[in-house]
């Protein structure tokens, strides 16, 4: 059930990241982009939260110290990260996109390492699996960035071109600068999700900070919006596929909150980095409590243990 429902979401994922693509193909401002779905995920999550949630159980949980820590968690997981991924995509294609957010683990690993909030054994098997994993990680984000591969439309086909957001650029260049706001955007999630953690502990009520760093983010990345996007045209929404897809990510988001050749290899290259550093850590899970049994369990050398038990336990 539970590997069924993760190949749902990526699945769904994949989709909304090709959806969003086309559209902003089309001519829509990611920023735009981004002030529309985090706007109708804030409507989606703050009535659930103060109406439908059920976990009350804390007292007085409004303070400053909270209010300040969801702030940066929409100024990192939001405003910075969405923007940098959706201005990346732009200029990439899907699957970079879903490449690079295959990074998380790795990135999540060292910043760990980094600030010494996880220990790293060279002995254990489950410590170089990380290592491994995040290597194999990083290979495949720097196979996506070296090599685009080559273009898979019919040369006779013609799509209406929209204004580039950086002129005097070459295509190349526009693929590996995508690339690299993909890399930025995935390490501003990295800390975000270890600022999360850090969150949880001054309130317990998950959707209250899910809704409220919605809320923050939106109100950050408008302004955002508002200095890049000037034209009040970008702003103007239709019944259009634009409007279906900004719908569906809004709707998905607030849910989950939660092309060929070596593009294709390198994206598989680093679902494999990303596996494996998982791996690597549940390993680590593993032994850590295995070695704390041990110790428990473990009888003394000065206690008798009967021959016939000895016998049986070899």
């Amino acid at each position: 059930m539970a590997c069924g429902s993760m190949v749902v979401v990526e699945g769904c994922i994949i989709g909304l990241t090709i959806m969003a693509s086309t559209a902003m193909a089309k001519g829509m401002s990611p920023f735009v982009f981004v002030v529309y779905t985090n706007a109708l995920s804030s409507l989606i999550l703050l009535p659930y939260s103060f109406f439908f949630d059920t976990n009350r159980s804390e007292g007085t949980w409004l303070t400053l110290p909270f209010l300040i820590q969801v702030f940066v968690l929409g100024l990192i997981g939001v405003t910075i990260s969405q923007n940098l991924a959706f201005v990346g995509l732009s200029y990439s294609s899907p699957i970079v996109a879903c490449g690079f957010a295959n990074q998380m683990p790795a990135l999540s690993f060292i910043l760990a390492i980094l600030l010494r909030s996880t220990k790293f054994d060279w002995k254990r098997s489950g410590s170089l699996a990380r290592l491994i994993g995040t290597l194999i990680s990083f290979g495949g984000a720097i196979s996506l960035t070296l090599y685009k591969g080559p273009t898979i439309k019919a040369p006779s086909l013609t799509l209406p071109l929209r204004p580039p957001l950086l002129v005097f650029i070459s295509t190349h260049e526009n693929w590996v600068l995508g690339c690299k706001l993909f890399a930025a955007s995935s390490f501003a999630l990295a800390i975000w999700n270890f600022l999360q953690a850090k969150t949880l502990k001054i309130c317990k009520q998950v959707m209250k900070i899910i809704s409220f760093y919605t809320l923050f983010g939106t109100i950050q990345t408008t302004g955002l919006a508002l200095y890049f996007e000037r034209d009040p045209e970008a702003w103007k929404l239709g019944l259009n596929f634009e409007l279906l897809v900004i719908v569906l990510t809004g709707i998905f988001s607030s849910l989950i909150r939660t092309k060929v050749q070596m593009c294709i290899t390198g994206a598989f290259i680093c679902g494999v980095g990303y596996y494996t550093v998982l791996w690597g850590q549940m390993k680590d899970e593993e032994a850590s409590k295995l070695g704390g049994r041990n110790k428990i369990v473990s009888p003394s050398r000065d206690e008798k243990v009967p021959l016939l038990q000895q016998d049986s336990q070899v």
